[in-house]
């Protein structure tokens, strides 16, 4: 399931809950970062920095935010690659992140 944008918007913040095991996985002191590219393509377009609170880390939630002229991008299919460093250990999550771009209507 993709998650809907539109494009030219700068409010839309999205979240990841990271678990292990169906458990919440504790991220304190974790730095993650989002890899945002074009569906079936390999250039990556930015790159958002969390901007989760030290709660949110302990609860296993990333949060990230688009700046603005970040989603002025073509309609279309986009993907993002999550990678959390904590204590010094890189870890990609598997699964990617689909989001689906549409045109805005103004």
């Amino acid at each position: 399931m993709a998650i809907n944008l539109v494009q030219g918007d700068t409010g839309p913040q999205i979240k990841a809950a990271i678990s292990r095991d169906g458990t919440a996985e504790d991220l304190t002191g974790a730095t993650a970062v989002l890899r945002f590219r074009k569906k079936k393509t390999t250039t990556v377009l930015f790159t958002l920095t969390s901007v989760s609170t030290n709660d949110q880390l302990a609860a296993g939630d990333l949060y990230f935010t688009f700046s603005s002229g970040q989603l002025d991008l073509d309609e279309g299919y986009y993907e993002g690659e999550i990678e959390i460093v904590n204590s010094g250990v890189r870890e990609t999550i598997y699964e990617l992140v689909e989001f689906f771009l549409r045109e805005d209507f103004g």
